[in-house]
């Protein structure tokens, strides 16, 4: 895929009728740098990419390939009555219709196990004990 940075750089840069000038200082830089980059004898480093993009309110995409956004997003295909986002997984998961069965409640809150066992480990002896003397 070519770059189509030079040209882009150009266009948006007159577009919004800044001179050379005008962007060196914003990215404090030489005029002659951003003459390099427009002519494209030389690429800036990506911090001056990133400043750039935020100065022609452009993505990088648009900037470095001349790639033109899409439209439509995967918000706008997502059912949301089906899937819901999750933050911890930064993805997109379905939602539940039944309840959790023994497993997946057991991989969730296993660490429920730890008092309930150590509750009925000191007490169980005394009720097998209290069984054992009503027998007896």
């Amino acid at each position: 895929m070519e770059l189509q940075f030079p040209n882009q750089l150009k266009g948006f840069r007159t577009d919004k009728g800044l001179s050379q000038e005008d962007v060196a200082k914003q990215l404090y830089i030489s005029r002659q740098a951003v003459s390099r980059w427009e002519s494209g004898d030389a690429t800036p480093d990506l911090p001056n990419l990133i400043k750039l993009a935020e100065i022609f309110d452009c993505s990088l995409d648009t900037l470095v390939l001349g790639i033109t956004p899409q439209t439509d997003s995967i918000e706008d295909k997502i059912d949301h009555s089906e899937f819901t986002f999750d933050p911890r997984r930064g993805e997109y998961i379905r939602r539940r219709r039944d309840g959790m069965n023994f497993w997946e409640f057991m991989s969730s809150y296993w660490w429920a196990l730890i008092p309930i066992i150590a509750v009925l480990g000191g007490v169980l002896p005394d009720i097998i004990d209290s069984i054992k003397s009503l027998f007896n």
